[in-house]
């Protein structure tokens, strides 16, 4: 049965705000179900009309949790954690985490030979290429991590690209430490700045140009051993 769902906001003195720009006050009996568990919120949303509180953080909005009925928030976290409790949904959970880690590992292991791919180094520098590779997808494949790799909105191929150009910029340049003005697109313009410097960095590895000892991409490789 379909309920009600309202979009709210945070307003001031613990109020909320409605997307008309009302003030609001949740009703007498209603409870506050922070975001965090699917299951509940899900159960929740089924019983009765909730007050979805978001944020916005940049272009996203990111829900907090719910309003709702005290009760029905009550009865719904008894319900799911007893189902939780039983042999048969534990072995449900598990067979899910196989699936993920199945899935998990045969992505990493095409990201990684995409990187190796995408990078296309001399084979002078062969060696280095795996190592840089196995160091971009240890960095942006895990799950969690919030990189460019973790979404499907965009073809394999460009993640990759936007990945190693993201390890370079934080690993190669100054970027971590420099003061950039708080100008709009001043930051978008000094990633761009940055990413051509380390296109023309990877460039000479491709052509397998001998490479300066000062090369930073060069000096961060050779922090660790290569692995061939």
């Amino acid at each position: 049965m379909a309920h009600s769902q309202r979009i709210v906001s945070p307003g001031r003195n613990h109020t909320l705000v409605s997307e008309s720009g009302d003030i609001l006050t949740p009703p007498k009996g209603w409870a506050f179900l922070p975001a965090g568990d699917a299951g509940i919120t899900r159960r929740v949303k089924t019983k009765g009309p909730t007050w979805v509180v978001q944020v916005k953080r940049g272009r996203r909005r990111i829900s907090k949790g719910i309003w709702a009925d005290a009760e029905i928030i009550r009865q719904a976290k008894a319900d799911v954690l007893a189902k939780r409790d039983t042999p048969s949904y534990q072995k449900q959970m598990e067979r899910a985490r196989h699936r993920r880690q199945v899935r998990q590992a045969a992505y990493e292991k095409r990201f990684f030979a995409q990187v190796v791919a995408y990078l296309d180094f001399h084979h002078r520098y062969a060696g280095l290429a795996v190592e840089l590779a196995r160091k971009v997808t240890e960095h942006a494949v895990p799950v969690g991590s919030g990189t460019v790799a973790r979404t499907e909105r965009i073809p394999v191929e460009k993640r990759v690209e936007a990945a190693v150009i993201a390890w370079m910029r934080h690993h190669t340049t100054a970027y971590d430490t420099m003061k950039i003005p708080r100008v709009r697109g001043q930051r978008r313009q000094v990633r761009r700045m940055l990413a051509r410097a380390s296109v023309k960095v990877l460039s000479s590895y491709r052509l397998g140009n001998d490479i300066d000892d000062a090369c930073p991409l060069k000096k961060t490789l050779q922090k660790t051993p290569v692995i061939t």
